[in-house]
């Protein structure tokens, strides 16, 4: 069962602003690269469902985090279908997330208050996801649609709350024109975890950008 409930889990997301999106196959990796996360400031984490028995490895990390990273939400990524949905949530996961919005994943989640953030590349898809319960929606691909689809879309619907994911980078400038755009949380992957670092167990370098990170999401909220 997910350790923090869905309102736990989305204050999470909105205080720290960002949520690392990772994968690997070695759950030694894996519980370092979300260790280095958490020290940078991290509460909520997206592990994503990529690879061949990424729901063992997922396990391990949920286990881990139990113990090092009390405070730390860990969700699932790229997940299609209910089934899937399901397994993780049997293994812990707090959230689940999605590239794209299918509404049965949507009532697994429910059943269990478990927030459910779907893909959603249309104004259409972000109202459809919210009338299913979906209390946060991603935008996503992030670096396709642009900062001026989250203000287009937040100007007729205010209460929506979106996450971009795809393409934002931990840079000021990039991170700033997302949070004037109306998100309410960015997901950041493989910008956040170069490859060069990650072989080189520089975990360092991961705490540093997350904290860099989320002190630019900061700073657009106090402007």
């Amino acid at each position: 069962m997910a350790r923090f409930d869905k309102i736990d889990v989305l204050a999470k997301m909105r205080i720290t602003g960002i949520v690392p999106v990772f994968y690997h196959s070695n759950p030694e990796i894996a519980k370092q690269v979300v260790k280095a996360c958490y020290d940078g400031g991290v509460r909520a984490f997206e592990f994503t469902n990529r690879g061949d028995f990424a729901h063992e490895v997922f396990a391990e990390v949920v286990k881990y985090a139990a113990k090092e990273c009390p405070e730390l939400a860990v969700g699932v990524g790229s997940v299609v279908d209910p089934a899937t949905a399901a397994l993780y949530l049997q293994l812990g996961a707090c959230f689940v997330v999605g590239p794209l919005f299918n509404p049965e994943v949507a009532r697994v989640c429910n059943r269990r208050s478990v927030p459910y953030t779907p893909g959603c590349g249309t104004v259409s898809e972000v109202g459809a996801a919210q009338e299913c319960g979906c209390d946060l929606c991603k935008v996503f691909p992030g670096d396709v649609l642009g900062p001026k689809f989250v203000k287009g879309l937040t100007a007729p619907m205010p209460w929506s709350k979106l996450m971009v994911t795809g393409g934002v980078e931990p840079t000021r400038e990039n991170i700033s024109a997302w949070f004037a755009a109306g998100v309410y949380c960015v997901g950041m992957g493989s910008k956040l975890f170069p490859k060069d670092k990650i072989a080189a167990a520089d975990w360092q370098y991961i705490s540093d950008k997350c904290a860099e990170a989320i002190g630019y999401a900061a700073e657009c909220r106090t402007k």
